[in-house]
C-alpha cells in the first residue's frame, strides 16, 4: 500500500483510504477529527473493540448496524442488557457476532456508566488525559506511524484497571488515531494538520 495517494477528486490523502468512497468519506470527515463527549468516545471504544483483528473498513460498512443493535451506543441502555439481549446480538448479521466482544461491550457500558454518572464527562476526560504532545511534522509514510505508544499503553493500562475490557494498547492507539488525539496523516495528505 502506498502511504499517499490521489483520489478522484485530486485530493491527495493517506493510502489507506484506497479508492472505496465509505472508506475515503470517513478519512475525510472523520478519522483524526477530535472526538468528544462521553458517548461519543463510548461508541468509538466499543467498535474498536470489535474491529480488533479484523480490518476497520469492516466495522465502517457494518457501523449503521451496529448503532440499530446496540441501541446508538446509549450509555446506559447498553448497561442495562441482559442475557436476552446478548443473545439478541448473537443473532444480528449485521454485526460482529463474536461473544467476547459484545460481553465486553455491554460490561464496558456498566462501567463506563458507574465512572459517568456522578461525574458527567469523565470519560472524556480520563481518555484525552492521555492524549500525548503534538508532533512536530506529519510522519513522512505510513512506515512511521506506529501501531502502540507509551501514552497508548498507559491510557489501556489504566482502562484495564477500571474494568474495561478488549482495551489492548494497538486497540487503544487505533482510538487515539481516528479520535484525533494524534494527528497521523501521512505528510502531503490534504487532512493533515501540516499540509
Amino acid at each position: 500500500m502506498s502511504s499517499l495517494i490521489v483520489g478522484d477528486d485530486g485530493r491527495p490523502r493517506c493510502g489507506w483510504a484506497g479508492h472505496d468512497a465509505e472508506y475515503q468519506r470517513y478519512h475525510d470527515e472523520e478519522w483524526g477529527s477530535p472526538l468528544h463527549g462521553d458517548q461519543r468516545l463510548f461508541e468509538k471504544l466499543s467498535l474498536e473493540g470489535f474491529q480488533a483483528g479484523l480490518s476497520w473498513i469492516t466495522i465502517l460498512r457494518r457501523r449503521p448496524a451496529f448503532r440499530l443493535a446496540f441501541n446508538g451506543f446509549d450509555i446506559d441502555a447498553v448497561a442495562a442488557f441482559d442475557e436476552r439481549d446478548v443473545e439478541r446480538l448473537m443473532a444480528d448479521p449485521g454485526i460482529i457476532r463474536n461473544r467476547l466482544k459484545v460481553d465486553a461491550a455491554v460490561s464496558n457500558a456498566r462501567v463506563t456508566r458507574a465512572l459517568v454518572r456522578s461525574n458527567p464527562g469523565a470519560l472524556d476526560e480520563l481518555i484525552w488525559g492521555f492524549a500525548p504532545r503534538p508532533r512536530d511534522r506529519a510522519p513522512a509514510s505510513s512506515a512511521e506511524v506506529p501501531a502502540v505508544t507509551s501514552e497508548s499503553t498507559a491510557l489501556s493500562k489504566e482502562l484495564k484497571r477500571r474494568g474495561y475490557r478488549f482495551v489492548g494498547p494497538t486497540t487503544i492507539y487505533a482510538l487515539m488515531q481516528s479520535a484525533g488525539l494524534v494527528d497521523d496523516h501521512i505528510a502531503g495528505c490534504f487532512r493533515s494538520s501540516f499540509a
